[in-house]
């Protein structure tokens, strides 16, 4: 009998799937017509509570509980910009990397098989300004979750022969790098802009991974996992109190201590003229570009303004760089351009990887767009329309899930924003004018300042970029230093 009914269920459901497929077939596509765009998104902000801990943490919790999930995040204002030692850089990467090699009590294989059987993972990581260790989990998991993540917080051990694994894998990492092109790109780059004396223009090396001990990596722990600098983002099935209450159970021995950094960068080096700064890559099938300089901060008044025109410029696949040379020239898989805002002057970037015939070419379309931009070719109302539609539409997506809506919940903090950032920001963005968009695209892209980084093969591509007299060529090596021989190119030595 069950068997006879599941036969009629199917027959019934494939009837109706042929009937339906009838009727599309009854109604011929008309491909000569766009279809009709599909409803705006909704923006729906949750509702969050924010307190200060006993040990200086800021506690923010939003509840959501259509599903039994929760999201823990430690945030940490401030990165290996300020807590690293100039000499030591990477041994931030290292401390997160050996948070899961063993605590007090328990070994790394034993974090591990207590993580499996709870269903989740600790991770943890720190970038140039900031740092965070999180976590998603079960609701009925958070609490023992949040145990072991204040074990390895507090409690690891670091020991020294995970530091030896983990540094030669790190050097390993290093020399494969040295062999990709884009790598080199983006840290000659960094350099050029900013020099070694700017956090911005620094990076781990080979030397800097050597020098760090043990002792280092426990000194840096200890000073950069402080409540004083922390905030704790906890969304999902969970209230505040409940939130409140588990956390200062879980992390009672994280007692107060650390302060914000304040974010003191050194001054920049004196803008140079604009160059090309060509690194050999022989044989290299692209050419990747990194074009710029350095840019405002995060907290510029010209944010909204920015965020409209580098849309226009670089910042979506339609934008005039990738229209021009993806869509029309067929010169790269991809280009684009940004505003890498921190809380320093982080740089203007636009670039991609060309096809490594095309260089010159794709490099006179770049100047040319650069050059529309600041007044050249004026940016149209559609432009701006379409620029505009595109930064509020995906904005409800920033909210789709608990971590998203833990990182956006934790960069309003983290950025000193307003609580109403996201329920004014398509005001905000509404209100740019198209002056306001010639005016920051003159102000920070200067085309007489521009660095333009070009790793490729220089015996092909170094004759053909000189004949388009945009700017002098440097010739550097891959560490972004002057390169030894630099007068001839590589296929004549």
């Amino acid at each position: 009998m069950k068997r006879q009914k599941s036969h009629i269920a199917f027959a019934t459901a494939l009837l109706i799937m042929l009937a339906s497929v009838a009727s599309l077939a009854q109604e011929p596509l008309d491909r000569t017509k766009a279809p009709a765009p599909g409803p705006n998104p909704t923006l729906r902000v949750p509702a969050w509570t924010k307190t200060q801990l006993p040990n200086g943490a800021t506690l923010i919790v939003s509840e959501r509980h259509d599903l039994p999930l929760v999201s823990f995040n430690i945030s940490f204002i401030g990165g290996g910009n300020q807590f690293e030692p100039a000499g030591k850089r990477g041994v931030a990467a290292l401390t997160t990397s050996m948070m899961s090699e063993g605590t007090k009590t328990r070994t790394g294989d034993q974090l591990s098989d207590a993580l499996q059987l709870l269903g989740t993972n600790i991770g943890a990581g720190i970038s140039g300004e900031e740092g965070s260790v999180s976590f998603v989990s079960t609701t009925k998991n958070f609490e023992p979750t949040l145990a072991i993540l204040a074990d390895m917080m507090l409690n690891s051990t670091f020991p020294a022969e995970a530091l030896e694994r983990l540094r030669a894998r790190t050097l390993v990492n290093l020399t494969q790098a040295k062999d990709q092109p884009a790598v080199i790109s983006s840290q000659v780059f960094a350099k050029i802009l900013y020099g070694e004396a700017h956090p911005y223009g620094q990076r781990t090396t080979e030397a800097s991974v050597k020098s760090i001990t043990r002792d280092d990596v426990m000194a840096f722990a200890k000073a950069y996992f402080q409540p004083g600098r922390a905030i704790i983002t906890v969304v999902g099935d969970v209230t505040p109190l409940k939130a409140k209450a588990a956390i200062q159970k879980g992390l009672a021995a994280w007692t107060k201590a650390g302060d914000k950094p304040a974010f003191d960068y050194p001054r920049l080096p004196e803008l140079q003229t604009a160059k090309i700064y060509l690194v050999d890559k022989p044989g290299a099938a692209q050419s990747v570009f990194n074009i710029g300089l350095p840019g405002p901060p995060r907290n510029t008044p010209d944010f909204y303004a920015i965020q409209v025109m580098n849309t226009i410029l670089g910042g979506m696949f339609q934008s005039r760089l990738n229209a021009n040379i993806r869509e029309q020239k067929g010169y790269s898989y991809g280009v684009n351009s940004s505003f890498a805002f921190g809380k320093g002057p982080g740089a203007f970037r636009a670039g991609g990887a060309i096809v490594s015939a095309k260089t010159d070419l794709a490099l006179i379309e770049f100047m040319k767009e650069l050059k529309g931009i600041v007044g050249e070719m004026p940016i149209t109302d559609a432009e701006i329309q379409v620029a505009k539609d595109s930064l509020v539409q995906r904005l409800p997506q920033r909210f789709a899930s608990s971590t998203g809506i833990s990182d956006a919940i934790t960069g309003i903090v983290i950025w000193n924003l307003p609580d109403d950032y996201y329920q004014t920001y398509a005001k905000n963005i509404a209100a740019v004018t198209k002056e306001d968009l010639l005016r920051v695209a003159k102000r920070y892209i200067d085309l007489n300042h521009l660095a333009i980084v070009i790793v490729g093969d220089r015996a092909t591509i170094e004759a053909p970029l000189k004949a388009t007299n945009i700017a002098p060529i440097t010739i550097i090596d891959i560490e972004g230093n002057p390169a030894s021989g630099g007068g001839a190119p590589s296929s004549s030595n």
